[in-house]
């Protein structure tokens, strides 16, 4: 007999994605919050304001991971913020994590 393992599901790779976040989400600890919901999650990357209002990053990590901050950077964020959208792009598979944390740039 002998059956082979799975290879690994699809979803489960690693992928990177870039986002950027509208509304109210500066001055409201947004990238406190972010830096820790992506550790909780294992994810690695980098979220900082940018200088007209909105908040943008990198996040990297298993795909299934990665949905989940999505789903927390459109409609949870920090507890003050109001997020009117967030919009992600460049997202690709990557072979191995580009970061080795998750760090909040000035």
């Amino acid at each position: 007999g002998g059956g082979g393992g799975a290879a690994m599901a699809d979803g489960e790779g690693l992928v990177s994605v870039d986002y950027e976040v509208h509304g109210k989400v500066q001055g409201v600890f947004f990238r406190k919050y972010t830096q820790g919901e992506a550790k909780k999650l294992g994810l690695v990357g980098w979220v900082q304001n940018t200088s007209y209002g909105t908040v943008k990053g990198q996040i990297q990590g298993p795909t299934a991971r990665v949905r989940e901050l999505q789903e927390w950077l459109k409609k949870i964020g920090s507890p003050q913020s109001r997020i009117s959208r967030a919009e992600f792009s460049n997202e690709k598979k990557i072979q191995a994590l580009e970061h080795k944390e998750f760090q909040i740039l000035k």
